[in-house]
């Protein structure tokens, strides 16, 4: 076999389906296994090093992909304790557990999101 059939055989299918809200992936690192605490810490490091602005959004597994997701509280301008964005994403998973829960960096020089990954999927 060639080193490309051997990557093709590698690719994991993730069957998606309209009629199935939990099989949809979302976001930066969706096909990727659940991101760990330790990792998912890393990720916001990473935000918070950029300089970028955290944000959190919420929403209905249902609902994710033809509607507006919920912002949960405002945007954390200027953010930098790692502990205090990973407290906010523990109290919006505490208020909304049925809730996919995305993280979102926003970079005000470039005025677009740096990255935006999901932190949270509820028990399929």
């Amino acid at each position: 076999m060639s080193e490309t059939q051997d990557m093709i055989r590698d690719v994991q299918d993730y069957p998606s389906r309209l009629n199935d809200p939990k099989s949809k992936r979302f976001e930066t690192f969706s096909y990727l296994p659940q991101m760990s605490a330790e990792e998912i810490r890393k990720q916001i490091e990473y935000i918070v090093s950029k300089g970028w602005n955290p944000a959190i959004e919420h929403c209905e597994p249902e609902n994710a992909i033809l509607h507006y997701w919920y912002m949960w509280k405002l945007p954390m301008f200027g953010e930098t304790d790692v502990d205090k964005i990973i407290a906010e994403i523990e109290a919006c998973k505490r208020s909304n557990p049925n809730h996919l829960i995305k993280l979102i960096g926003y970079d005000n020089i470039r005025q677009t999101q740096g990255t935006a990954m999901l932190v949270y999927r509820p028990a399929q």
